[in-house]
């Protein structure tokens, strides 16, 4: 009989324990933290690259592009008309009839100072055209 009494206390005295033990998830957690801290600076890196050439495949363009150039003089030209940059808004609005999500498409020669080009960008994003397109010659392999 005692036998008996032994085993029912010691079943009485283990207890279920309903609390969720945090300590490991913490570490878990700061552990990660650490690593995109450290990860995330690696991530921009600044490398020199040859922005005129692309190896992206060609899409269809429309039946009648839009084209935007940027001379090594730094003279535009829209389609084969040379225009100036002052009068770079009214021309687009003649071309695309004032329809401002027509895409245009922006090619630069390889000499120009990429200031010059994102100032062309600018002066396309202030005339309301924000679907802009860089055009690159297709890489050879």
């Amino acid at each position: 009989m005692s036998i008996l009494l032994n085993q029912t206390s010691v079943g009485d005295d283990l207890q279920e324990s309903h609390e969720i033990n945090v300590t490991p998830f913490i570490d878990v957690i700061l552990v990660l933290l650490i690593v995109f801290m450290v990860a995330a600076p690696l991530a921009t890196v600044d490398i020199p690259i040859d922005l005129p050439a692309s190896s992206a495949k060609e899409k269809p363009r429309p039946d009648t592009p839009i084209f935007l150039t940027l001379n090594e003089d730094l003279s535009l030209a829209l389609g084969k008309t040379t225009i100036n940059q002052q009068s770079l808004q009214d021309e687009l609005d003649k071309t695309t009839d004032g329809d401002k999500n027509s895409r245009i498409f922006l090619r630069a020669d390889t000499t120009v100072d990429y200031g010059d080009l994102m100032s062309i960008m600018n002066d396309l994003r202030a005339a309301g055209y924000l679907k802009i397109a860089l055009v690159g010659t297709p890489q050879t392999s």
